[in-house]
């Protein structure tokens, strides 16, 4: 479990781990980064609290390096995945184990729940919920069990993954798809099923998830120019939506044609908002910031990483 500012949710995070019901030991490993509200404190009270939770330091505070750092401090057969603001669902462990050994999969994982607790952040978990929010995928939407690119978190085979060399630290963001690509490309299955549930708490404020969706979409582009056949119809809609709006709001003016696309986009931004005002008004509201922030961000963030790696590829060499 890697954490880094997560006092608030973190013992919740554990405590979901240790209730799981299965046959085996489990441990928790908890890969600290630098934290500003007391989460090395948190942590270090957890593992004293009980034996099965351990804590080891991860200097560089990223992601990628944390649950690298987690899974050598580990020995199962079996790596899960748990972030500090997640909480797993009863029994995700043993089904997810179950469903492993049916499939033959080496890595498992079920429906990201979002919850929110304040109105910004549930209308945000309305949106990642929802197709014209996060286009589909079955980890967002949920849907039939089968093979699928990726899966929310995920249960690994510790062989598996050890032998296409763990995560990538070198990712902020998308490391958990690019392993699967790995993982997929060395002839493992990744298995998603609908019965398994992991709640997640959404960012709080609009300039946070604009700021996570930024970053989803530029590392996004540098997994896909690290794997060209990675990419899907469906990831690329946000760039291409976030080009055509840009495009029309700088020369809308001289071009009825070009001026639709910010109308189109903001129409169907509306509408899929006014669906939700029957069950909640306010949420309704709300997701006329919240899809911009998700869609625009996330493209404005791809766009950035494709242009800033063609200049740096394109420049000259300073002599």
């Amino acid at each position: 479990m890697p954490v880094r500012n997560e006092a608030e949710g973190l013992a919740g995070a554990v405590a979901s781990v240790l209730d799981q019901v299965y046959p085996r030991p489990i441990d928790v490993v908890l890969a600290v980064g630098p934290s500003d509200d007391g989460t090395e404190e948190v942590a270090a009270d957890l593992a004293r609290a009980d034996e099965r939770v351990r804590a080891v330091s991860n200097p560089a505070g990223l992601t990628p390096a944390g649950l690298n750092a987690a899974i050598r401090a580990s020995d199962g057969e079996i790596v899960v995945r748990v972030d500090g603001h997640a909480r797993l669902s009863d029994g995700y462990v043993r089904r997810a184990v179950e469903t492993m050994q049916r499939t033959g999969a080496v890595n498992v994982g079920g429906v990201q729940h979002a919850v929110g607790t304040t109105p910004f952040e549930r209308a945000v978990a309305v949106a990642m919920s929802s197709r014209f929010g996060t286009g589909g995928a079955r980890f967002h939407i949920g849907g039939n069990e089968g093979a699928v690119d990726t899966v929310y978190l995920g249960v690994f085979r510790r062989d598996a993954i050890r032998e296409v060399g763990l995560f990538d630290e070198g990712l902020v963001r998308n490391q958990d798809y690019e392993l699967n690509i790995r993982l997929r490309e060395a002839g493992g299955t990744i298995w998603f099923d609908p019965e398994l549930s992991v709640e997640y708490r959404p960012r709080g404020s609009a300039r946070r998830l604009a700021r996570q969706y930024f970053e989803y979409g530029w590392w996004k582009a540098v997994v896909a120019r690290r794997h060209p056949g990675s990419l899907r119809a469906r990831q690329l809609a946000p760039a291409v939506a976030t080009a055509a709006v840009g495009v029309g709001l700088v020369a809308g003016r001289r071009s009825r044609l070009l001026r639709m696309a910010p109308i189109g986009y903001a129409s169907a931004t509306v509408v899929a908002s006014a669906m939700r005002v029957r069950d909640a008004p306010g949420v309704a509201v709300r997701l006329l910031v919240v899809y911009p922030a998700m869609h625009l961000c996330w493209g404005t963030g791809f766009i950035t990483s494709v242009v800033t790696s063609w200049w740096s590829r394109d420049r000259p060499a300073d002599r």
